[in-house]
């Protein structure tokens, strides 16, 4: 007794990578996510959110974990569910969330909508709504890392549908020619819009399609927000250290549909629920912050901030005022 109390005043338990302090920041990123991407669900069924949108729930725990590995000045890139990397990187919800109601003061100034934000301030280099464009993109930054030779690293978020993309493969040959810092993260949510990735993949182990060019790959289990850490950890030193890529394959499982049109009839509610009640990465992260002296007042407190910080998001993005239709003619041609 007296030594499982002095392990928990240490701040960690059976060996974590994370402290205590470290975990209940990711509990808070991760639970930010998802009051958002509920919110962001609700405001889409009541009309105000136009065009496509894809939400982060379930997957919280693979950029949370991620992006507690990196350091100022690395990059991250990702595909058109992006919502939970513009979070992790430090953009505000107000404007993430005035850009899904098409406002004004949104980061694409209600041009871009769900799939296409950027943000130079936090280093994020957008979220793309073509499938896999982003992962030459991502590469092209780590070159221009490797050439300024500045340390950084850019992750490169794709899914497991974006895996059997020629562009990938383009993208894993030059980065292993030229030995680029790019760690490349595939978010296996098992399902690419609506097919297993069992009947669209030949490659039953996508943690090895770099393994042709010599790229070293890793299989994690992204419910898992320390283990995400732990692996991203070891695969950014590899990057840093000039050995080139590393490519991580997170096992995930969105709660949701591919997006919000998606009726999800490719798969039973039985197998959402079992996911959900076994392996929620919010919920894992809660039971650990107990076994490490954290009490149930202390993350409710957290979750309710976070569900007036949301609110207080989704009432600033729609009181923000429409673009004015001079916005069509600019951020058309940047100028360098």
């Amino acid at each position: 007794m007296a030594q499982a109390a002095e392990t928990r005043k240490r701040g960690k338990v059976r060996d974590l990578p994370m402290t205590r302090e470290q975990l209940l920041q990711a509990y808070r990123d991760m639970l930010l996510i998802r009051r958002f991407e509920e919110r962001a669900g609700q405001l889409y069924g009541m009309g105000l959110v136009g065009g496509f949108c894809h939400l982060y729930i379930g997957q919280e725990a693979v950029v949370v974990g991620v992006q507690a590995a990196l350091k100022p000045g690395d990059q991250v890139v990702t595909s058109y569910r992006d919502h939970g990397h513009m979070l992790a990187t430090g953009m505000d919800p107000r404007g993430v969330m005035s850009e899904l109601l098409g406002r004004r003061d949104g980061y694409s100034h209600g041009k871009g909508g769900s799939m296409h934000m950027f943000s130079r301030e936090t280093n994020f280099f957008g979220g793309h709504g073509i499938v896999g464009a982003q992962v030459p993109i991502g590469t092209g930054i780590a070159f221009a890392d490797k050439y300024r030779g500045n340390g950084n690293v850019c992750v490169t978020y794709f899914g497991e549908g974006a895996s059997s993309q020629g562009q990938v493969y383009e993208s894993f040959n030059m980065a292993a020619l030229w030995k680029l810092p790019v760690l490349y993260v595939i978010e296996n949510n098992r399902y690419g819009m609506g097919t297993s990735v069992d009947r669209a993949s030949a490659s039953k182990d996508l943690s090895q399609n770099g393994a042709p060019w010599g790229i070293p790959g890793r299989k994690v289990d992204g419910m898992d927000v320390v283990a995400v850490k732990e692996a991203a950890d070891a695969a950014l030193a590899h990057c840093r250290g000039g050995e080139g890529p590393h490519l991580l394959e997170m096992m995930t499982y969105r709660y949701r549909g591919h997006s919000m049109s998606d009726p999800g009839k490719y798969r039973t509610r039985e197998e959402i629920q079992k996911v959900r009640s076994e392996h929620d990465p919010i919920e894992q992260a809660r039971r650990r912050l107990a076994e490490m002296g954290a009490d149930e007042a202390e993350l409710k407190r957290i979750d309710d901030e976070l569900k007036k910080q949301i609110q207080e998001a989704a009432d600033f993005a729609q009181r923000s005022a429409e673009p004015d239709p001079s916005e069509l003619w600019t951020d058309v041609l940047a100028e360098a």
